[in-house]
């Protein structure tokens, strides 16, 4: 049987990242390390306030799990969450080491490519946005947070100072139906391609019954496959979190099951290190949006981290993860 260690860990990110719900100078993770005689594997996971997690209740989850835990068994001994993530994909990275394969061979799916990722600009004046949005307006995709005073005079600056790239924006929970069926037109005559979680979750159900005239993605909204039900006619897209879905194991369950019911999908991240993303290359395979910018933001990362480039987020080597 694997023998689990945890470990809390912090790596310090380039700049100060603010969304609406606050700002952060560090990722401040849980890493799970996964031993079974000579072979290793290892995942990451960011405990979130919003869903009532700290970086102490998940060690004490993960340190509360049975000694003889399995893949299989894990998915009923923890709740969907971070906890449930950091191990799920240290075991299957455990799993890939013993068999002497990737992930994907074990799951029998394709070997990833890269995908393009958005990269998050961080919630600024209009003025520093505008500079932010020029600093990388090479970028085809630039994701933006709002839900603050102001939404449209920093959306209209992100769009000046990068005209060319696609925009996606991300209101955390912050409007109401009223400001949001208010600003879509304008979303929509700056060419957003996407908006997620305008509303906040458990009260939504008002996107069932104003126009939706860009897509609508479901954040918040959505942690695995029990979510899907209460999302039907409010969303268009949902956003895989493996944080969220408490790890590959389900992440890929649940896109499996939000493809069968007719939503597009996005794959997402908390600000975490490369080790965080890897498992989430496999699941953004195909996806309509990939935001797996956490590295981008970070001053430090893991050895042998996730390789950007112009093609988009590679999958991980060997010696990172899988």
């Amino acid at each position: 049987m694997p023998k689990l260690t945890v470990t809390a860990e912090s790596f310090r990110l380039a700049e100060v990242f603010t969304i609406s719900r606050g700002s952060r100078t560090e990722a401040k993770v849980i890493t799970v390390r996964a031993t079974e005689g000579e072979q290793r594997g290892w995942g990451e996971c960011v405990p979130y306030a919003r869903y009532g997690e700290s970086l102490e209740s998940v060690a004490a989850e993960i340190e509360g799990l049975p000694e003889d835990i399995t893949r299989a068994t894990l998915q009923e001994a923890l709740s969907p969450g971070a906890a449930r993530n950091a191990v799920d994909c240290a075991l299957w990275d455990l799993a890939a080491s013993k068999a002497g394969k990737r992930v994907w061979d074990l799951l029998g799916l394709p070997a990833p490519v890269p995908m393009i990722t958005a990269y998050t600009l961080s919630l600024a004046s209009p003025e520093e946005m505008e500079k932010s949005a020029a600093k990388h307006a090479h970028r085809p995709l630039l994701k933006i947070k709002l839900g603050t005073a102001d939404d449209m005079g920093r959306l209209e600056a992100v769009r000046r100072g990068a005209p060319k790239s696609k925009i996606i924006v991300d209101a955390n929970e912050g409007w109401s139906a009223e400001v949001y069926a208010d600003l879509a037109p304008h979303l929509v005559r700056l060419g957003v391609q996407l908006v997620e979680q305008p509303l906040p979750a458990g009260q939504d159900d008002m996107l069932a019954e104003i126009e939706r005239p860009l897509p609508v993605c479901a954040d918040e909204s959505c942690h695995d496959r029990k979510s899907l039900p209460d999302l039907k006619g409010k969303y268009d897209v949902i956003n895989i979190k493996l944080d969220k879905t408490g790890g590959l194991t389900e992440a890929l369950e649940l896109r499996k099951a939000a493809l069968a019911e007719g939503y597009d999908i996005m794959v997402g991240c908390m600000v975490g290190t490369s080790l965080a993303m890897a498992p989430a290359t496999i699941v953004a395979q195909g996806a309509r949006v990939v935001d797996l910018d956490g590295p981008l933001l970070l001053a430090e990362d893991r050895p042998e981290p996730l390789q950007f480039d112009a093609e988009g987020v590679h999958p991980p080597v060997r010696a990172l993860w899988g």
